[in-house]
C-alpha cells in the first residue's frame, strides 16, 4: 500500500539513528571515564555491588593511616622507655659503686647527686610523655584490697585499623608507678636500760611506724644512719606485729637513694624491680607495634584484592569499548544514509498524480 502520511521506512531508519546514537554515546562514556558503570542504568545490581565495596576499600586504607599512626604512638612510647632505662642503669651503676667500702660517705653524697638528677628526670621523661595531646603513662600509685584482684590501671589506645566498627586494637601501656608504698605492721617499743653504748640501725620499719630519736620525730633522711641509744627512743617492734599496717609512701628520688650502704642496698632492689617492669611494659610496646604491622600488611593486601574485585565489576573493557564505537559510528552512518533513502522513496507518488 502506497501511502504518503506514514513513512514506515523513515521510521524505522530513525529508530536505528537513535539506537546507534545511544550506542555511540555509551561507548565514548565508558572510553572517555574508563568506567563500564557510570550510572545505575548501566547495571543497577553491579553499581550496589561496586559501592559496598568501595566503602571497604576507604576505610580499610584510612585504616591503614590509623594503624601506622598507632605504631607512632608506640614508638614514641618504647623511646620514652628507652632513655628512661638508660638512666635506670646509670643509677643501678651509681649504686654498686656506693655499697663499695672503699667510699666515704662525701662521696656518696656526691653520687647521689648524680643519682637524684637521673631521678628527677625519669619522672619528668614518663610524666610529660604525650602523644598527640594524649598521655602515654599512668604513673599514679593506687591502693586495692589485697583480697581482690589488682585492677587494670593501663593507659589503653584503641585503634580503628579496620573498616568496620569491630576492627579494633587496643594498644595497652601498663601502669608505671613513679611513687612507693611501704607498709609497716611493727609496733613501736621503747628500748630498756637506756642511756647505753648500744647502737642502732635507723630502717625503713622506723620511719613508717613514726619512730622518735630522743623524742624527737625522725625524719626520711634518718634512715640507714646509725645512733646510740638515748632517752626518749623508740624503735619499730619488729618481733611484734600489728593488726593494722601503718604505711608511708616514697618518691623515685627517694627510693633511688644511695647516700648510705643501707640505703643503697635498698635502691639496688628497687631500681632492679623497676628496670624489670619498664622491660615487660616495652615487650608489650613492642607486641603492639608487630600486630599494627602486621595489620597493616594485611590490609594492603586485602585492599589489593578488593579493588582488583571491584575493577572486575565497573571497569570498563577498552577493546570491548572501542569495538562497540566503531560498530555504533558503522551503524549511524547506514542508519542515517537509509533514512535518507526512505525519504527519497516517498517522491514515486508524485509520478502517480501525473507530475
Amino acid at each position: 500500500m502506497t501511502v504518503i502520511n506514514t513513512n514506515g521506512a523513515a521510521l524505522r531508519a530513525m529508530s536505528a539513528t537513535r539506537t546507534a546514537d545511544i550506542s555511540l554515546a555509551t561507548a565514548m562514556e565508558r572510553l572517555s571515564t574508563g568506567k563500564r558503570i557510570n550510572s545505575a542504568k548501566d547495571d543497577a545490581a553491579g553499581l550496589a555491588i561496586a559501592s559496598g565495596m568501595t566503602a571497604q576499600i576507604m576505610g580499610m586504607r584510612q585504616g591503614m593511616r590509623n594503624a601506622v599512626d598507632g605504631v607512632s604512638l608506640v614508638q614514641t612510647a618504647e623511646g620514652a622507655l628507652d632513655e628512661v632505662t638508660n638512666m635506670a642503669q646509670r643509677i643501678r651503676e651509681l649504686t654498686i659503686q656506693s655499697l663499695s667500702g672503699t667510699y666515704s660517705d662525701a662521696d656518696r653524697a656526691n653520687m647521689q647527686t648524680e643519682a637524684s638528677a637521673l631521678a628527677r628526670q625519669i619522672t619528668r621523661t614518663m610524666g610529660d610523655a604525650t602523644f598527640n595531646g594524649n598521655r602515654l603513662f599512668d604513673t599514679n600509685l593506687y591502693y586495692w584490697h589485697q583480697d581482690t584482684p589488682a585492677p587494670d590501671r593501663s593507659v589503653k589506645f584503641d585503634v580503628q585499623a579496620g573498616a568496620n566498627a569491630a576492627d579494633k586494637i587496643t594498644v595497652s601501656i601498663e601502669n608505671t608507678p613513679l611513687t612507693f608504698a611501704r607498709d609497716s605492721l611493727h609496733p613501736l617499743q621503747t628500748p630498756a636500760g637506756y642511756p647505753s653504748p648500744a647502737e642502732h640501725l635507723i630502717t625503713f620499719n622506723d620511719y613508717v611506724s613514726g619512730a622518735r630519736r630522743a623524742g624527737v620525730p625522725i625524719g626520711k633522711d634518718d634512715i640507714g644512719t646509725t645512733v646510740r641509744q638515748a632517752t626518749g627512743d623508740s624503735w619499730a617492734d619488729t618481733s611484734r606485729y600489728l593488726v593494722y599496717a601503718a604505711h608511708a609512701e616514697f618518691s623515685l628520688e627517694e627510693e633511688f637513694d644511695i647516700s648510705n650502704v643501707y640505703r643503697a642496698q635498698n635502691a639496688l632492689e628497687r631500681v632492679d624491680t623497676f628496670m624489670t617492669d619498664i622491660t615487660r611494659v616495652r615487650a608489650g610496646l613492642g607486641a603492639a607495634a608487630n600486630r599494627l604491622e602486621s595489620t597493616v600488611s594485611n590490609l594492603t593486601t586485602t585492599s589489593t584484592n578488593l579493588q582488583d574485585a571491584r575493577s572486575r565489576i565497573e571497569d570498563a573493557d577498552f577493546s570491548q569499548e572501542t569495538t562497540n564505537l566503531a560498530k555504533a559510528q558503522i551503524l549511524k552512518q547506514a542508519a542515517t544514509a537509509m533514512l535518507a533513502q526512505a525519504n527519497q522513496s516517498q517522491q514515486g507518488v508524485m509520478k502517480l498524480l501525473g507530475s
